[in-house]
């Protein structure tokens, strides 16, 4: 089975760059400093944590897997000025239309490549993603997989980014298509009191359904600190994924410094 060379950098919140065959990649990009806060009429979100890496040493971007647009802690106002730079921007397709020239909506299972000067050209699949609980979703959301174009495979071997969503069917369908070796999984639980009690990422508990389903992926928790909304944090998923007996499948990164996964 293909596979494709993987090196994560994390950068904070949502935010990680991924050395994938070549392309560098960064999922949903917040740059913004520690401290920031971001009114709408609904609500307002605190950012608390200051990004790891700053935009000055990205360099080139091959492409933004950016989930959605429409909310700031996942894409901040620093993170969208660094849209410009990438190559490309692959978005679900109400943020294309939103942002315009320059990206690229993608529906759930919609598949484009990207060659790789370097490396193997590269599959980009859309995942499909709820950001909420059923009727209560905060917009539509989309994953990402990561694959090896030449791959043949019915369930092709793949880098898995959930993007803020709940554990639910689409998830599961996630696990029943893509042979996922690394999965990024938004967690938190985050809640904003104003919309409603319901968690809008998963929990630690649906963190442990999702390593159930994907049992040979590498789980790489992101989008669990950094901000006031998380209800839910690294010391709750460690002691999740220890009461199920899943704690050796957890890798943590640390902030602003390369990580070689080989299990991609």
């Amino acid at each position: 089975m293909t596979h494709l060379e993987l090196t994560a950098t994390y950068v904070g919140g949502p935010t990680a760059i991924l050395d994938v065959a070549g392309l560098r990649f960064i999922t949903d990009p917040t740059f913004d400093p520690a401290g920031t806060s971001y009114e709408t009429p609904a609500y307002t979100l605190r950012k608390g944590g200051a990004p790891a890496v700053g935009t000055d040493l990205l360099g080139d971007i091959d492409a933004v897997l950016l989930s959605h647009d429409h909310h700031f802690d996942n894409l901040d106002r620093a993170g969208r000025a660094l849209l410009a730079r990438a190559r490309r921007v692959f978005v679900p397709l109400v943020g294309a239309e939103r942002l315009g020239a320059g990206a690229t909506g993608l529906a759930p299972w919609q598949t484009v490549t990207l060659e790789s000067p370097t490396g193997p050209i590269v599959r980009i699949t859309a995942a499909p993603a709820r950001h909420g609980p059923v009727g209560g979703d905060r917009g539509p959301v989309v994953g990402f997989l990561l694959s090896d174009a030449s791959s043949n495979d019915a369930r092709p071997r793949s880098i898995y980014v959930s993007g803020d969503t709940v554990w639910y069917e689409g998830v599961e369908e996630v696990a029943q298509r893509a042979d996922v070796r690394v999965a990024f999984l938004f967690m938190g639980a985050a809640r904003v009191r104003e919309v409603g009690p319901a968690h809008l990422t998963m929990t630690a508990d649906e963190g442990v359904l999702a390593a159930r389903a994907m049992p040979d992926a590498v789980i790489v928790p992101l989008h669990y600190e950094g901000w006031a909304h998380f209800s839910e944090g690294r010391a709750e998923i460690e002691r999740v994924f220890a009461a199920g007996n899943l704690s050796d499948r957890l890798c943590w990164l640390t902030p602003g410094q390369a990580t070689k996964i080989d299990e991609a």
